[in-house]
């Protein structure tokens, strides 16, 4: 097993941690990684030229990033409506507007709105910027 101290680690990542709430203090704290994540960390820091420590800090931030915001489009996504989550599931799985409407049975203007509302929720201007959003989540319970 290898550990790394996050104290090695740049302070702004601390920070971040901290401000997170993941942190009580700023103080090192030690994580456990396998040998196979080790060799796998080693050879990525070696392929883009970096310190192990550094990249495992910019890693372990951007996951943190990823996991809290796919935690907030989650809260974003329970205060839509039924609705809007079939509307924005069928937009996620590329159907048009016109798709949609066709398949649920409502006019285009209604899938609009649909659209519109979801986008408004979760502060995103556009239905690229949706489907990227959620392009992680699986959406396949429309299709049947």
């Amino acid at each position: 097993m290898f550990w790394y101290n996050t104290l090695t680690m740049s302070i702004y990542y601390h920070r971040i941690l901290y401000w997170l709430g993941l942190r009580n203090d700023p103080g090192p704290r030690y994580y456990e990684l396998s040998e196979s994540l080790h060799t796998t960390l080693s050879a990525l820091a070696d392929h883009v030229g970096r310190p192990e420590d550094e990249l495992a800090a910019d890693l372990l931030a951007s996951g943190l990033t990823h996991y809290y915001a796919q935690d907030e489009f989650w809260k974003r996504w329970e205060s839509l409506s039924p609705r809007e989550r079939d509307v924005t599931a069928l937009t996620c799985l590329g159907y048009t507007n016109r798709q949609m409407a066709a398949g649920l049975g409502i006019s285009s203007e209604t899938v609009k709105t649909h659209v519109r509302n979801a986008l408004i929720k979760f502060n995103l201007p556009s239905k690229a910027d949706l489907r990227v959003a959620l392009a992680d989540w699986n959406f396949s319970a429309w299709l049947e």
